[in-house]
């Protein structure tokens, strides 16, 4: 057996390791950390913009088609579903898992000038792509005003 040398500083360590983790798990989570928790995610997105349509395009890899739903209410776009934990190994086989499942959804604002019953939904190689038709955007409306003018009395 070796002997090994004492060092008083060496419970100091141990003491900053668990102070450490007791921040990070406890007080300082974020609502991020909370979703993860709660089996929640939410898919990356990018949404840009092409001369006649906006496009939203959700990275999905591994979900099923007929798990997602896309729905238009009130000029909001709405992307849900769950991607599903496959069962072929069992859990005490991982040695980790670091993909998210279970539900999910993202929500965004559409801009007035699209045609929200004219959406299309297509998806290919694990990226949804959502296009919104745009629409020609609504010009104001003069309207005349009639000036009467009162007749005096004599």
């Amino acid at each position: 057996m070796a002997i090994a040398r004492w060092d008083p500083f060496d419970a100091f360590v141990g003491a900053q390791e668990d102070l450490n983790r007791l921040f990070r798990s406890g007080w300082l989570r974020s609502p991020a950390d909370e979703l993860a928790q709660a089996g929640a995610w939410a898919p990356a997105v990018d949404i840009y913009e092409t001369e006649d349509s906006l496009v939203v395009e959700a990275e999905l890899p591994g979900v099923d088609p007929k798990n997602i739903d896309v729905s238009v209410d009130e000029g909001v776009l709405s992307l849900k579903g769950e991607r599903k934990l496959e069962k072929e190994v069992k859990e005490e086989n991982y040695h980790r898992v670091e993909r998210a499942y279970g539900m999910f959804q993202r929500s965004v604002r559409l801009p007035s000038d699209v045609d929200a019953d004219a959406i299309k939904a297509n998806y290919e190689s694990g990226v949804l792509k959502v296009s919104v038709p745009k629409v020609e955007p609504k010009k104001p409306k003069s309207v005349p005003i009639e000036v009467e003018t009162k007749k005096e009395k004599k």
